[in-house]
């Protein structure tokens, strides 16, 4: 199984950053705009509508407020099994360091989930905040 981890820095608070990512059905808006173009919710999933044409059905499966932490997992044709986790944490006083892990079958499509998370990592700096130095 494929397992890709991102950590990176936004330069904003970790309660502004949570308070984002926490908001399951407003990715297009309020975390990613430009990288998702538009998100529905449908029961305990959203519909993700990503700038490149790629639908994707995200499944909720779980929110942590205490421990800023969400858990969702893909369904699709192309992957066996996609589950991934996303964590808010604090970095000093005013910046938030995220760590956003995804497992995935097959290996093979681990080189584009891992562009597409990069993708979403500077789309979340840009709507949030700006790269730390």
């Amino acid at each position: 199984m494929a397992s890709i981890r991102k950590e990176f820095i936004i330069d904003a608070h970790p309660d502004q950053v949570w308070d984002a990512l926490r908001d399951f059905g407003a990715l297009h808006t309020r975390l990613v705009p430009g990288f998702v173009l538009d998100t529905k919710l449908d029961g305990d999933a959203r519909i993700v509508t990503f700038s490149n044409g790629t639908v994707a059905r995200e499944l909720f499966v779980d929110c942590d407020d205490a421990r800023r932490r969400l858990v969702y997992a893909v369904v699709s044709e192309r992957l066996k099994q996609h589950s991934a986790s996303i964590q808010v944490f604090a970095d000093g006083d005013s910046r938030s360091r995220v760590t956003w892990i995804a497992d995935m079958l097959p290996n093979e499509i681990a080189p584009y989930i891992s562009s597409q998370m990069d993708l979403g990592v500077s789309a979340m700096q840009n709507k949030l905040g700006r790269e730390a130095p």
